[in-house]
């Protein structure tokens, strides 16, 4: 059996990475307005508040039934008043149970769903 025997030959120690140089690395901080936290359940409830109230103006408008676009407009605010209630939702959830939503999967689901929306409404209103 041809095995080397630290007698024989001595191993050595690794060379030092940056980790053990400067500390393990730590994740980021909850930032201000990220999904699951309190800021990011103020910035949707918010969302939605506004969105209602757009909506609520649009829709009192005498004209409003004679422009196309307009109406289109009024279905994609309210999309994403629905939007932002079911995130404002999830959020809740989350704050209740002490759960972070740090998961990339929903952090894409969030974002693709955001940015979908925020393409209709500005295709519709221009």
């Amino acid at each position: 059996m041809n095995v080397s025997r630290p007698a024989v030959h001595p191993v050595e120690a690794p060379p030092l990475t940056e980790a053990a140089v400067h500390g393990p690395r730590m994740r980021m901080k909850d930032l201000q307005g990220m999904p699951g936290t309190k800021g990011g359940l103020f910035l949707r409830l918010s969302q939605f508040i506004l969105a209602i109230i757009s909506v609520s103006v649009m829709a009192t408008t005498n004209d409003f039934r004679t422009a196309t676009a307009f109406c289109y407009l009024v279905l994609a605010v309210g999309l994403q008043s629905l939007w932002s209630l079911s995130l404002a939702f999830l959020d809740i959830y989350a704050i209740l149970v002490k759960r972070s939503l740090r998961n990339y999967i929903v952090i894409r689901l969030f974002t693709i769903g955001d940015g979908t929306l925020v393409c209709h409404c500005t295709i519709f209103r221009g």
